[in-house]
């Protein structure tokens, strides 16, 4: 049976940059071998299928695919599904629908700016940071680079686990090279697998991740990690209430920038929600044939 899909760039206005996401918008019929064969096909760092929601108020049920396995949330398939719903008129913007993952409900604004399509997905749930630290040294090794080039990391969770590295300057984060041994020996079974590095002190962040369990060897943009990063650092702004806002580029060094808008608003010392979105651009659609009974 033939299954039309999308092939979207998401966290860029421009096409063949940014994330690449490829939405089969009517995913009925496809069984759960399928689905994870497609993401296998495509080879994209994830592959959504969209089914009927399970609660009508809801725009629809989105089902997640890595090459390697089923996410149960994420952020540039959220974003860019939303933006596929929307352009092909599932969707009327402005507007904040609310999308139904494995994770839960996923609340997403979608508005134009322009000709450019945005859509900003909302978490209002509380970082995950836990008590456990990377291990130390780890980090500098699985990425290659001297420990003098590691000012912090942490672990946190904003719907997925991250290891979160804060590195000197921007050639450091260029010069990483993911190095398998010793991401294995310290990460594969670390509290997360997932290396997001970045650099930047104040609302201009620059950022790569590596998520090898995952299926993924880099990924050009990643909208979870933005979650949780958003997240910790507002929470650590001495500031009480407010609305802090950063830019994230990602993806240029691997040849698809990326530009991530991320938002944390604080009431009281805590903050009670993060934002992160961007532009998405449709570059291409077609049918695929999955054979009877796969």
């Amino acid at each position: 049976m033939a299954h039309r899909f999308f092939i979207a760039d998401v966290f860029t206005d421009r096409p063949f940059t940014g994330n690449q996401l490829a939405v089969f918008p009517d995913g009925r019929g496809i069984s759960d071998r399928a689905m994870q064969a497609i993401a296998r096909e495509f080879n994209f760092a994830e592959t959504t299928f969209v089914l009927p929601p399970k609660d009508p108020k809801h725009v629809a049920y989105v089902r997640i695919f890595t090459p390697k396995s089923e996410m149960q949330f994420a952020g540039h398939p959220t974003v860019g599904t939303a933006a596929v719903l929307t352009r092909m008129r599932r969707v009327d913007a402005p507007a904040t629908i609310v999308l139904e993952e494995g994770v839960g409900l996923v609340p997403v604004e979608i508005a134009f700016r322009g000709d450019a399509l945005y859509a900003h997905l909302i978490v209002e749930r509380a970082i995950e940071v836990p008590a456990v630290q990377p291990p130390p040294g780890g980090a500098a090794a699985a990425l290659s680079l001297d420990p003098s080039t590691i000012k912090e990391s942490w672990f946190a969770n904003g719907g997925v686990r991250f290891c979160f590295v804060r590195l000197a300057d921007r050639a450091a984060v260029d010069r990483a090279v993911l190095d398998r041994a010793a991401w294995t020996k310290h990460f594969a079974d670390a509290w997360s697998s997932q290396l997001y590095f970045f650099t930047g002190e104040k609302q201009q962040l620059y950022a790569r991740m590596f998520a090898p369990a995952l299926g993924v060897e880099e990924d050009p943009a990643t909208g979870s990690s933005a979650v949780a990063l958003a997240g910790v650092l507002a929470g650590r702004l001495s500031a009480a209430e407010g609305s802090f806002t950063w830019r994230i580029d990602h993806g240029v060094a691997m040849g698809r920038p990326s530009v991530l808008e991320a938002s944390a608003e604080k009431r009281a010392g805590k903050v009670v929600r993060v934002k992160v979105g961007g532009a998405t651009v449709i570059t291409g659609e077609g049918t695929m044939e999955i054979p009877a009974g796969y």
